[in-house]
């Protein structure tokens, strides 16, 4: 990142590294298979991300770029998303012919968890403009470090494979994949404990 560094995202920053996720995941293949309005986009995934990588905010765990092209949202161990919250807007935002799967992959998503200590980044997301000019490696590199310091592994699903290989230069291994019905594929990703 040009003269930028990520930095602790604050309560106050949440609205704005929110939009930098949406804006970062208009094109996603698996996000907007599950929201293909525009519309529709705009209006439910905030509040899916809200709900499903919100507790990062308050628990410190948010990160961001100084100047908010990029955030990344951690979940520290012990931290899940908010299921409940998360389901009622899927059955409200999601087309109901599609909610078998959209549920089908939630499910997987909860279960592929793994049993150990780990973090878990629920979103990470780069704005278009900026991609490709370090801003995802400046975030994971400030990202991973607590869960380095505590020695505990690290745990993804890449919704895009456009983002594997940057995962994999910062010691992330493809585990498995999720996959329901019509679904884009979903990698499941861990970083062991170092």
């Amino acid at each position: 990142m040009q003269n930028q560094r990520a930095v602790t995202a604050d309560p106050k920053d949440n609205s704005r590294a929110i939009a930098c996720l949406v804006t970062a995941f208009a094109s996603d293949p698996f996000i907007r298979w599950m929201f293909p309005d525009t519309r529709q986009y705009l209006k439910y995934f905030p509040m899916v991300l809200k709900h499903f990588a919100g507790g990062a905010i308050e628990n410190g765990s948010a990160y961001r770029s100084e100047d908010f092209r990029a955030a990344a949202f951690w979940l520290p161990p012990g931290i899940s998303p908010d299921e409940e919250a998360l389901g009622e807007v899927m059955q409200e935002g999601v087309a109901a012919a599609l909610q078998p799967e959209v549920f089908g992959v939630l499910e997987q998503v909860g279960e592929g968890h793994p049993q150990e200590a780990h973090w878990y980044l629920p979103a990470m997301g780069v704005d278009p403009i900026c991609q490709g000019q370090g801003y995802g490696s400046a975030l994971l590199a400030q990202s991973l470090q607590p869960c380095d310091l505590g020695h505990v592994a690290a745990y993804l699903e890449s919704t895009n494979p456009a983002n594997i290989p940057l995962y994999e230069r910062y010691g992330f291994e493809v585990i498995g994949e999720i996959q329901a019905g019509t679904s884009p594929v979903i990698t499941r990703m861990l970083r062991a404990a170092r």
